[in-house]
């Protein structure tokens, strides 16, 4: 039996929201797992929708587990988190002396000093295991890949779903392309990279072309084809699309990813971002039949935003909405003066805006309705499987309006509506539902409404390209 390592190292990197991501970040989880080591990894990755999950239900070999490590979406990883997670995963792997290796990796981590972190990670991983040993990688849909990475890895598979419900799949896709690999040895590969930066809601498979694009790519008749559509707020030279193909065929993984790149340069003027300006998707949500939810997509800390904005948050009160919930906020202050006040208690504390070059504080009095502190069940399709734990959480009334905001010490993206429930708020009891997230919520919100807005307000994830000051693209592309 082959002795098969395995490993993750997950971020998303914004190379433009304010605050880096360094290693407490990973070591204290909250809505993903908190860094995991050993044998521990076995136990708490057991059917969850992660990759490692899903590679570790399908592997047939024996399994020497590493670490895992994911933190939120947020800016550049700092050196000392990189050096700190792949000198361990390095220091295992000269221990363990594996048959082959699994890892668990993003595709758009930067850190202080690496543009592309992943073509670093392996890098530093082919000095141990040397030039040979099968290293097969598993990647989210957004991932910013270079030719580099490419080469040192032996065959990768990505995530073929946004909001991402088939991550576990694609870990097991990874065991089965493993097993490929240990059969027949290396497969002939392709790699085609797309001079396009698609924005981050026009890439979502919920509507054409993505779903088409996606239908197509599943569909190739050779052992593996993927692509990932590229993470946009990332001011790096291989931000957007990259395609990868493999098979044992001689030409077939280049005509496929050929198809594959023909097939979305034709469908590149299909793609919609869906937009609208917070104040407009409000009206609309008041005219519509209710539920209505409303995504707050410039302050989506699933991309690593910071979660604290209050533009959709003052649309609400400018427009006297009669009932509305919104979530989650991000304000340790608050938190930890609502449960310092108790329940029943009203607040005068400043919501939000603790970062000025998106918003300003909400001061407005709120009375403290319910009160949270610890883990709390998520059961959607994204996140399901596992609890969150956002520390000091809060519902908050805002006196005198029909607004109700979820509050949190930690920031997350919410993407279950379980973050809502884990303060006393069921969604579907509301006529307007605001999710700070992009696309991920759906999963789990479109069995409250199918009525979904995306609005704009200023934050860290900024959705319309042309508003973003990229000063490293590499000449010739096109930004959609």
């Amino acid at each position: 039996m082959n002795r098969v390592a395995v490993a993750g190292f997950q971020h998303e990197t914004n190379t433009f929201a304010p605050d880096p991501t360094d290693l407490d970040a990973f070591e204290r989880g909250g809505a993903w797992p908190p860094l995991t080591r050993g044998t521990d990894v076995l136990d708490r990755f057991q059917g969850l929708n992660i990759p490692l999950s899903g590679f570790l239900a399908a592997c047939n070999h024996e399994v020497i587990p590493i670490l895992w490590a994911g933190a939120e979406p947020g800016g550049t990883v700092t050196d000392r988190a990189f050096e700190s997670i792949v000198g361990e995963i390095c220091a295992g792997l000269a221990d363990a002396r594996p048959d082959a290796l699994y890892l668990d990796l993003h595709g758009a981590m930067v850190t202080e000093t690496h543009d592309d972190g992943e073509a670093a990670i392996l890098a530093r991983i082919r000095e141990v295991v040397g030039p040979d040993l099968p290293v097969i990688v598993s990647l989210d849909l957004h991932g910013n890949l270079s030719r580099a990475f490419f080469e040192r890895a032996t065959a990768v598979t990505v995530y073929r779903t946004y909001p991402h419900l088939d991550m576990g799949e694609t870990g097991a896709r990874a065991a089965n392309l493993l097993d490929h690999v240990l059969a027949h040895g290396p497969p002939a590969r392709a790699f085609r990279q797309a001079d396009l930066v698609i924005p981050i809601t026009a890439q979502t498979t919920e509507h054409a072309p993505a779903s088409d694009l996606y239908a197509a790519i599943a569909e190739a008749d050779i052992l593996s084809a993927d692509m990932a559509l590229g993470f946009p707020p990332a001011d790096v030279p291989d931000v957007g699309p990259t395609i990868f193909a493999y098979d044992y065929e001689p030409g077939a993984a280049d005509a496929a990813a050929d198809a594959a790149l023909d097939r979305l340069m034709a469908a590149s003027d299909s793609f919609d971002a869906r937009l609208l300006p917070a104040e407009a998707a409000v009206a609309k949500a008041l005219e519509a039949p209710a539920p209505v939810i409303i995504a707050d997509v410039q302050d989506n800390p699933g991309a690593g935003a910071t979660g604290d904005t209050t533009g959709l948050l003052a649309a609400l009160i400018d427009a006297d909405v009669p009932d509305a919930i919104l979530g989650l906020l991000c304000d340790p202050d608050a938190a930890g003066a609502a449960h310092a006040a108790g329940l029943g208690a009203t607040l005068h504390t400043p919501l939000g805006g603790n970062h000025p070059a998106y918003s300003q504080p909400i001061r407005h009095p709120a009375v403290v309705e319910a009160l949270r502190d610890g883990p709390f069940p998520m059961t959607g399709p994204f996140f399901g499987g596992r609890d969150g734990d956002l520390g000091p959480m809060a519902c908050l009334h805002l006196q005198g309006t029909g607004i109700r905001v979820a509050i949190a010490a930690r920031r997350a993206q919410n993407a279950d509506q379980g973050m809502f429930r884990a303060v006393g708020l069921e969604p579907r009891d509301h006529a307007i539902i605001c999710v700070k997230s992009a696309v991920h919520f759906i999963g789990d919100y479109k069995r409250v409404s199918e009525r979904i807005l995306f609005a704009t307000a200023p934050g860290a994830n900024p959705c319309n390209l042309s508003a973003i000051p990229y000063t490293r693209l590499r000449p010739g592309i096109r930004l959609l």
